[in-house]
């Protein structure tokens, strides 16, 4: 069966990025649910099932459009993008390891490791699997 895709690279972009944010947003929240229960960690103010999935699910928006911008703009945007992101990656899990949450030096080590988490799940799923997914045929033609 011959398929017609009528996607532009700017829709196509943006359509893998939230795509694949989607699924970056339920390994944060199984990361989150599992990580509370193995450690105990309880503060939920800042890290919680809201916040995941309004904030992985924008950064991700941003990062499709950001994705097509570059793609558009350059010949070597993909890689710009990709380095783009695995650098903010770096320098987030840098400024994550200096996270101060509260005066009690053990909830502060578990926030920091669930900021961690999450960072590296959102960083690494936006600078290589939409890229991936990206130029990916069989995820054009099923998904998209």
């Amino acid at each position: 069966m011959e398929t017609d895709n009528n996607q532009t690279p700017f829709s196509r972009a943006l359509l893998t990025a939230v795509f694949v944010g989607f699924f970056a947003t339920i390994i944060c929240i199984f990361f989150n649910l599992v990580y509370r229960e193995q450690t105990g960690f309880i503060p939920s103010a800042i890290i919680n099932v809201s916040s995941l999935i309004f904030g992985v699910n924008l950064f991700f928006f941003a990062g499709g459009m950001i994705y097509a911008g570059l793609r558009r703009w350059s010949a070597k945007g993909e890689i710009i993008y990709i380095v783009l992101f695995v650098l903010l990656t770096i320098f987030f899990a840098w400024k994550a390891e200096g996270a101060t949450r509260t005066h009690d030096h053990a909830i502060t080590l578990q926030f920091r490791s669930l900021l961690l988490g999450v960072i590296l799940i959102s960083g690494i799923s936006i600078a290589l699997v939409v890229p991936y997914f990206f130029h990916n045929k069989k995820f054009n033609e099923a998904v998209l």
